[in-house]
C-alpha cells in the first residue's frame, strides 16, 4: 500500500496534464483520468473473480506488473509525444489500479467481523507512508521545470520502477490471505453453505445495497475531484506544477492518516452511521472550492475530501465483507469497483468539460450535490430498514 500510493499520487497529480500536454486537447482534459478510471472499472470484476479462484497474491502481483508496464509506456509517450502510447499506458495503469485497490479484499480476509473495520484500517495505514514519500520522490523531479510533456518522462519512469518494488513485496506474502479467511470461517460454527452464491443473490443480502451506494458515490466523487484538482491548481489558479504534490499529499493523508482511529470508530458506531457521515464530510469539502484558491487551503479541502472518503469507504468495505464468504468477497468488491469506477470515469470526463466551459464553480457544485444526495438516500434506506 505504501509503494502503491506513491505511484497513485503521480497519477492524481498529472494524469490530466499529461493528456493535455501530449494531445493538445485542452477541452478534453478530463479524458485522461476517464480512460484510467474506465479501464480500472472494467477490470475490477474480472480481477475480483480471479482472486476468489486463484488467490489474492498472484492477481495483485500481476496488477503491479501491468502498472509498471503502463507507467513505462506513458513515459515513452511523453518523450516522443505519442497520443497512442499515452492512452495505452493509461489503460494499463487503470487495470493495475483496479487490482491493487482490491488489496482491501485481502485485508478483510484476515479478521473476524467484529474487528474487520479496524483490521482493514491496519492494512490501509501503510498508505500513510506513501503519502509522505510521494512528494519527496516526485517533488524534486518537477522542481524548477517548465510545464511540458518532456518534464513528465522521468517521473513516469520512476513510477514504473516503484511498481516493480511493490510487486516483489506482494510476492513475499505468506500465506495467501484467502487461506486465512477460509481458516477463520472453518473455526466458526455455522450451517451456511460453503459454495459461492451468485451475485444476484449476494446483492440482496441486508446492508449490501446501502454499502454499495455509499461506496460508489464516495469513490466516484473522490477520484474525479482528485484527478481534476491538479489541472485546476496549475491552469486556473496559476500555481506551479510542483505545488500540486503537497496538495495531493495532503489528500492522501486525509484518506489514510487517521485510518486506525476511523476503523475503531466504525466498529463502535456502526457501518451505516459512518457511511452517511463520510459522505457529508466529502460534500462540505467539495463546496469549499467555491471560495478557496490558495495552495494551503486547497490542501485542507483535499484533506477533508480524503477523510470523508476514508470514513465512508472503509465502512462500506467492512459491510460488504461482513455480507460475504471468502469465496464471494472478491467478486462483490469487484462489482462494487466496476460500478464506482465507471461512475468516476463519467464524472471526470463531464467534470473536465464543465471545468473548461463553466469554471471551477461548476465542479464544486456538482461534486457537492453528488456526495450529499446519496448520503440522504442511504439515511432513508437505513431508516426504512430499521422500521421494517
Amino acid at each position: 500500500m505504501a509503494v502503491y500510493l506513491v505511484v497513485l499520487q503521480l497519477g492524481a497529480a498529472v494524469l490530466s496534464l499529461t493528456f493535455v500536454l501530449v494531445t493538445g486537447f485542452k477541452s478534453l482534459l478530463g479524458l485522461g483520468p476517464a480512460i484510467y478510471l474506465a479501464a480500472a472499472a472494467l477490470s475490477a470484476l474480472p480481477a475480483g473473480r480471479s482472486m476468489d479462484r486463484f488467490g489474492r497474491v498472484p492477481v495483485i502481483a500481476i496488477g503491479f506488473l501491468l502498472g509498471s508496464a503502463g507507467c513505462a509506456i506513458t513515459a515513452a509517450g511523453t518523450h516522443w509525444v505519442s497520443t497512442v502510447a499515452v492512452i495505452v499506458g493509461f489503460i494499463l495503469i487503470g487495470v493495475s489500479g483496479a487490482v491493487t485497490l482490491l488489496i482491501r479484499t485481502a485485508a478483510g480476509d484476515m479478521y473476524p467481523p467484529e474487528r474487520r473495520a479496524r483490521g482493514i484500517s491496519l492494512v490501509l495505514f501503510g498508505a500513510v507512508f506513501g503519502a509522505i514519500l510521494g512528494p519527496a520522490v516526485f517533488g524534486p523531479l518537477f522542481s524548477g521545470k517548465d510545464v511540458a510533456a518532456s518534464t513528465l518522462t522521468l517521473p513516469w519512469l520512476a513510477a514504473a520502477g516503484l511498481s516493480l518494488v511493490a510487486c516483489a513485496l506482494v510476492l513475499a506474502v505468506r500465506p495467501d490471505t484467502k487461506v486465512i479467511a477460509e481458516q477463520i470461517a472453518a473455526g466458526t460454527q455455522t450451517d451456511e453453505p460453503t459454495n459461492a452464491a451468485p451475485l444476484s443473490e449476494i446483492v440482496r443480502r441486508p446492508g449490501v445495497i446501502p454499502a454499495m451506494l455509499a461506496a460508489l458515490a464516495s469513490f466516484a466523487v473522490m477520484v474525479s475531484v482528485m484527478n481534476l484538482t491538479g489541472y485546476v491548481v496549475v491552469d486556473h489558479y496559476h500555481h506551479s506544477q510542483g505545488s500540486v504534490f503537497p496538495i495531493v499529499g495532503a489528500h492522501v493523508l486525509g484518506m489514510y492518516a487517521l485510518v486506525l482511529v476511523i476503523g475503531k470508530v466504525i466498529d463502535r458506531i456502526g457501518r451505516g452511521t459512518a457511511l452517511v457521515a463520510g459522505l457529508i464530510v466529502m460534500a462540505v469539502s467539495c463546496a469549499g472550492f467555491l471560495w478557496v484558491t490558495s495552495v494551503p487551503m486547497t490542501a485542507v479541502l483535499l484533506f477533508g475530501l480524503g477523510l470523508g472518503w476514508n470514513l465512508s469507504f472503509v465502512a462500506a468495505t467492512a459491510q460488504l465483507a461482513d455480507a460475504t464468504r471468502a469465496s464471494e468477497r472478491g467478486k462483490l468488491l469487484g462489482l462494487n469497483d466496476l460500478l464506482a469506477g465507471l461512475t468516476g470515469a463519467t464524472l471526470a470526463l463531464l467534470g473536465g468539460v464543465a471545468l473548461n466551459v463553466l469554471g471551477v464553480a461548476s465542479l464544486a457544485i456538482g461534486a457537492t450535490l453528488l456526495a450529499a444526495a446519496p448520503a440522504l438516500l442511504v439515511f432513508q434506506l437505513r431508516t426504512a430498514g430499521a422500521r421494517a
